[in-house]
């Protein structure tokens, strides 16, 4: 997977998302809630989805994967399909706030009753500021 530059800001800048905060948080839990299969960690940049594939699972994790790395450059995703699952592979660059920001995008799964308030204060204690 082809990380972007070791320069590239942490930041995350929603103000061209045709989404909100919000809306794309409940996504991330309907979508791990309908098709998460299992998860794990690839090293101490990247971590790894596995989602049960069907009824436009694929074409769902392309789609919010590119919203996401168009309002966080510092991410990079690699979505690859097998017969039954779709595989989510993400990484970031190699900066302690992208890291913690990676650490909380792992967690997203253990989070559905959290706010959207609560994870951009969790994510400000990290170092990154979402701009909507």
């Amino acid at each position: 997977m082809d990380l972007p530059p070791a320069d590239t800001p942490v930041a995350c800048d929603m103000r061209t998302a045709t989404d909100t905060p919000e809306e794309r948080l409940a996504e991330y839990h309907r979508l791990f809630g309908q098709a998460l299969i299992g998860r794990e960690r690839l090293g101490d940049g990247a971590v790894r989805f596995r989602l049960r594939d069907g009824d436009g699972i694929e074409a769902w994790v392309r789609d919010l994967a590119a919203r996401e790395n168009a309002c966080c450059p510092f991410f990079a995703f690699e979505i690859t399909a097998t017969a039954d699952e779709v595989v989510w592979d993400a990484a970031v660059i190699d900066n302690e706030s992208a890291r913690a920001v990676l650490d909380e995008f792992y967690a997203l799964v253990d989070g559905a009753t959290e706010t959207v308030g609560d994870l951009q204060a969790r994510f400000a204690e990290r170092g990154l500021t979402i701009t909507t």
